[in-house]
């Protein structure tokens, strides 16, 4: 699994995720200390702790650059 770290700090920002997450054909995850939601879930990803940078996990072989280009501006490089 490839992982990201993001930070949702808007409800737009949620709203582009979701929406740009519905339209991937792969199985994406997104968690928050021993929480996980499916990412394509509005009220998963509200029921996660977004005070904090939360992980997104993907499967290895995940390749979707048009997905990647609408969230890059959520990924968290620490």
């Amino acid at each position: 699994m490839k992982t990201y770290k993001l930070l949702l700090k808007t409800i737009d920002d949620i709203k582009v995720f979701a929406a740009a997450a519905a339209g991937c054909e792969e199985e994406l995850d997104l968690s928050s200390g021993r929480y996980v939601v499916d990412a394509k879930s509005i009220m998963g990803i509200f029921s996660l702790d977004l005070s904090k940078p939360i992980t997104l996990s993907v499967p290895e072989s995940f390749s979707d650059e048009e997905f990647l280009s609408k969230i890059k501006k959520m990924i968290v490089t620490e």
